[in-house]
């Protein structure tokens, strides 16, 4: 008995040195052919060698000693960056189908509790965003389409703006009323009055939030999660108000089941909600309660924050270079006039205009490192392989600054996208909304919403500030997920009486 257990331990160990070696064989393979990159620690990984108020500066810098596409590592999460446009167009284009996949970023997972559109992979992503794209494209080309809604309330804006008579204000709350009453037009079928209490303290808890995703320590709770969850600070705040935007947007989605008329849809709920009635019998299906509630979510975030802080920089641009502003309204007027609307048939004959628009979200840089992609498998990439479960970061930065890509990458200069003749240019490297099948689900509500806004303003006000342009600075506040633009008391003199 005791030589057969004997030989039965014998057997298990080898057969467990056997599993060792192989794994390690197989990790060893894996591991050598992984892009390089600069030695790490244990448990922190690279951090230490990362600027924690702006890491995608860092990595740039990484970049030089290891190459365009490198291997960080950000506490125990392994991370291939690519950095430049030509690796960066090389993957989400050029290979979009391997680098789909959205990575499993702590803080979006459990603000979503893992549903909606935004952080999902598979039959859920696809089904969900081919759902949204064609539900707003329709919308848009409705009874009442997004170029409407844009112009309607541009002009709750600047009438706004107007009852100050020229007195110093914040634009903050207002610019972000307005973005994202355009959001809520499309998916909850109404607006909302720049008076409404409770609708400024949703705004402040989307704005407040964006902060602190944009800080150290909401990076930190990404990197280290589970110890973050048992340690007090910030990050408790930032969820308790999210389940307060998520406590308003269910209390709209019961709204809705309520008036739901199915013949008739009103919005992106309606027409989720008819998704949901007509698929509640399908095992594969994805258009159920949970998703329509974080996709909402999703929607309501995204659509309300990165455009209202990328007019809020605009406008800080535009007081730091006057005669920029001067020679876009002279072009304004003389092709819009003082009485009616912008249109987007007008960005063509106002080509310094739109230079302009695009040089300023080139110089902002909005979203530096970009949403995070996800290796769903292995993936083959200029005879490197990045391992299944890897993190890759599309640094949008690098392209966005790239001195083959631009003339003078660091400065501000709408000439980037104006030819000899003064014509509007395009430029490959302009990828404010990341590029491939991840790209931004918004993008173009988000051109619109930016070209409509901001032409009424500068049709209807001069704006300055009381220190003069000097004292404006374009250095974001908050540096990490996103550059969150300097808030500015500012002047808006009216042109017109």
């Amino acid at each position: 008995m005791l030589s057969l257990i004997m030989e039965l331990s014998i057997s298990e160990i080898l057969l467990c040195l056997l599993s060792v070696l192989l794994c390690l064989t197989y990790l060893w393979r894996t591991q050598s052919f992984l892009p390089p990159g600069p030695a790490g620690l244990p448990i922190i990984g690279n951090l230490h060698q990362l600027d924690k108020n702006a890491p995608f500066t860092s990595l740039l810098k990484l970049s030089e000693a290891h190459g365009p596409v490198l291997t960080v590592y950000l506490g125990p999460q392994r991370v291939v960056v690519l950095v430049g446009y030509e690796a960066v167009k090389e993957a989400l284009v050029d290979q979009a189908d391997d680098f789909s996949g959205r990575g499993p970023v702590p803080f979006l997972m459990r603000a979503t509790r893992g549903y909606g559109l935004a952080i999902s992979n598979g039959e859920r992503w696809r089904q969900l965003r081919r759902f949204t794209l064609t539900t707003l494209r329709d919308f848009g080309m409705g009874r009442k389409g997004m170029e409407e809604w844009i112009q309607e309330e541009g002009n709750h804006l600047v009438a706004r703006i107007k009852s100050n008579k020229a007195a110093p204000f914040d634009p903050t709350y207002y610019l972000s009323c307005s973005v994202s009453n355009v959001i809520c037009c499309l998916v909850f079928g109404q607006r909302f009055s720049y008076d409404d209490e409770d609708f400024l303290l949703l705004l402040q808890s989307i704005s407040k939030t964006v902060r602190f995703f944009s800080s150290a320590w909401g990076q930190l709770y990404n990197i280290f999660p589970r110890l973050m969850e048992w340690m007090p600070g910030q990050h408790h705040t930032a969820f308790a108000r999210i389940e307060r935007v998520r406590d308003f947007t269910m209390m709209k989605i019961k709204e809705h089941q309520e008036t739901l008329d199915p013949a008739s849809p009103r919005d992106y709920i309606d027409c989720f909600l008819n998704r949901l009635s007509q698929e509640k019998h399908s095992p594969t299906t994805e258009f159920h309660y949970d998703n329509l509630v974080s996709t909402v979510l999703n929607l309501f975030l995204a659509g309300t924050e990165t455009t209202s802080s990328t007019i809020r920089y605009a406008l800080s641009v535009l007081i730091k270079y006057p005669k920029i502003q001067e020679a876009m309204q002279k072009e304004i007027d003389g092709v819009v006039g003082p009485t009616r609307s912008p249109t987007m048939e007008d960005r063509k004959s106002l080509p310094f205009t739109d230079a302009v628009l695009h040089e300023i979200q080139r110089f902002m840089d909005i979203v530096p490192m970009g949403l995070p992609h996800f290796a769903l498998k292995d993936i083959t990439f200029r005879g490197f392989t990045i391992p299944k479960n890897t993190l890759i970061i599309p640094l949008l930065h690098s392209v966005l600054k790239e001195d083959k890509m631009w003339a003078t990458p660091w400065s501000f200069n709408p000439q980037h996208f104006l030819d000899e003749n003064g014509k509007f240019k395009n430029n490959p490297a302009f990828l404010p909304f990341s590029a491939g099948k991840r790209s931004c689900v918004g993008e173009s509500l988000a051109r619109m919403e930016l070209f409509v806004f901001l032409v009424s303003l500068l049709k209807a006000f001069t704006f300055s500030c009381a220190g003069g342009p000097e004292s404006i600075q374009l250095k974001a506040e908050y540096s990490s997920f996103a550059n969150v633009p300097r808030r500015y008391s500012i002047i808006a003199t009216p042109r017109w009486e």
